[in-house]
């Protein structure tokens, strides 16, 4: 009795696990086996890509093709400036063209959209001291938008058009402000066009000299405003300030921030560090090498 148990044993170890000849096995399942769950997965699946596709075109009904549905953004936008170098540092030798080169080829470059004669071509010459508003005629879209000219004539000795050094090779180097695009921004009211400031950190106050802005003020015209997206307003033209530092201290470090002044926008705070402001450091030398 214990023979044949054990030969019954050694004969169904012996069977071969990946096709089994004697009951049609293969893997362990039968062919019905092998049909049941492969249909069970295919049914799986299919409904699970159709729960994804079904989400995804519900999901793509509510969003607008030209605006955001929800924005995600501090109460006053950013700021940015041109040229940055590294790690927001201006740093040159006005006795060595070199260190101060890439710094005028990355404003010619930045600049070149505004050249007026593009301008002209693609915008409008606009009213000042008024909102650009172009509302849409219910569902039907008022697209593509119109834009206003930023001339870069606008931005007078920081224009790079009578001075192809930008002050750079004169210690008196330009620096351009832009605001952080923002759909839909009024950052002004009553006709008052939000402004730029500039000063020097409290231990650099010394240090930071006279200061010059163009457009006239510092200001950031209405007439830019709102703003409807690259799609919508495909050729706008982002307003821009110049600052040019007119007599700076040399050979020292000078710690500058700019901020946004706006009837409208609200100030930043400790919590929304860079709203509304840019810092950078300065340094202009003029020691021969």
């Amino acid at each position: 009795m214990n023979n044949k148990e054990d030969e019954r044993v050694d004969t169904a170890a012996k069977e071969p696990y990946f096709w089994n000849s004697r009951t049609h096995e293969f893997l362990g399942r039968t062919a019905t086996s092998w049909g049941l769950i492969l249909l069970f997965y295919l049914v799986f699946y299919i409904f699970l890509g159709g729960m994804f596709v079904l989400t995804m075109y519900v999901m793509l009904l509510t969003l607008d093709d030209y605006k955001p549905t929800y924005q995600d953004r501090l109460a006053t936008p950013g700021m940015m400036i041109r040229p940055r170098g590294e790690a927001m540092e201006i740093l040159y030798n006005t006795q060595d063209a070199g260190s101060w080169v890439t710094y005028t080829e990355v404003l010619d470059n930045f600049l070149g959209p505004y050249n007026n004669s593009v301008q002209v071509q693609n915008n409008d010459d606009c009213a000042p001291d008024n909102f650009f508003i172009q509302e849409d005629s219910g569902e039907v879209r008022n697209n593509p938008k119109r834009s206003c000219q930023f001339n870069r004539t606008s931005l007078e000795a920081c224009s790079g058009m009578t001075d192809r050094t930008y002050g750079y090779e004169a210690g008196q180097p330009c620096v351009l402000i832009k605001l952080n695009r923002v759909i839909g921004l009024l950052p002004g009211k009553d006709g008052q066009s939000p402004y730029v400031t500039c000063g020097a950190k409290k231990e650099d106050v010394d240090a930071m000299g006279e200061l010059a802005y163009y457009p006239p003020n510092g200001t950031f015209n209405l007439m830019y405003f709102p703003y409807y997206g690259k799609r919508a307003q495909v050729n706008y033209s982002q307003p821009l300030v110049a600052v040019k530092f007119l007599n700076i201290s040399l050979n020292s470090d000078v710690n500058v921030e700019c901020k946004i002044k706006s009837n409208t926008l609200p100030a930043g705070g400790d919590r929304d560090k860079f709203a509304g402001r840019v810092s950078f450091k300065l340094r202009i030398s003029s020691i021969n090498n």
